[in-house]
């Protein structure tokens, strides 16, 4: 089983959107997806609640029960597990970091955002420094040279990578959460559709090349 985990240090950076994307991404690829929500603002839960699709599954756990919610899922056939943390550095975001083959930091492309990877840092080193990535979000279609400013300075600054793959500032973002979907369901060959599925292949790449798969 491969467990991505999403955190940052503060809310309205795309988390439950890249969480509920990946997820659905895996969905589709014929594997058996699930996300943890442990975020009190339930947000993934209550897109679940939109959603008439079965899967993939969302489960609300309590941060102290995360392993005992990830052993459940594995037990229970699960392929790929995405958990969504709050949107500051707390014990879910500690405990998902630390349980977890990949980390992803959705961040928007901003220097104001940007800075806020210090605390991220931080918790990562604490956690013991696993795989992880920043996911530039929000960037401007039309303007590339953002994104590639934003990854200079993520890089020189705190030493993190980015995924090549970033999300930019589209409405099927905002639109596909109303009923409880994401981009691709809408239009999989849409520009966001094509982002997430983008993404999705990256994570897949590294966790399957990687040697720190959670068994």
């Amino acid at each position: 089983m491969f467990t991505i985990s999403l955190v940052g240090q503060k809310g309205g950076t795309g988390k439950t959107t890249v969480a509920v994307g990946l997820a659905v991404a895996a969905s589709i690829a014929g594997m058996v997806a699930a996300v943890i929500d442990v975020d009190p603002q339930a947000s993934a839960t209550n897109w679940k609640d939109r959603r008439a699709a079965e899967n993939p599954a969302v489960v609300s756990a309590q941060a102290s029960r995360l392993k005992q919610t990830l052993d459940a899922a594995r037990n229970g056939g699960a392929e790929f597990v995405v958990i969504d943390t709050a949107g500051r550095n707390d014990d879910s975001a500690l405990n998902a970091a630390r349980l977890s083959d990949l980390v992803l930091i959705p961040t928007r492309a901003n220097v104001v955002e940007i800075e806020t990877l210090k605390a991220v840092s931080d918790l990562l080193r604490i956690a013991g420094n696993p795989k992880a990535f920043v996911v530039l979000n929000g960037v401007h279609p039309a303007s590339t040279k953002t994104a590639d400013d934003a990854r200079e300075m993520v890089r020189a600054i705190f030493g993190l990578e980015c995924a090549p793959v970033h999300l930019c500032h589209r409405q099927a973002y905002a639109e596909a959460p109303m009923t409880g979907q994401s981009p691709q369901e809408l239009d999989a060959d849409g520009k966001a559709g094509v982002e997430l599925d983008r993404l999705f292949r990256f994570v897949i790449e590294h966790v399957k090349k990687g040697t720190f798969e959670h068994v």
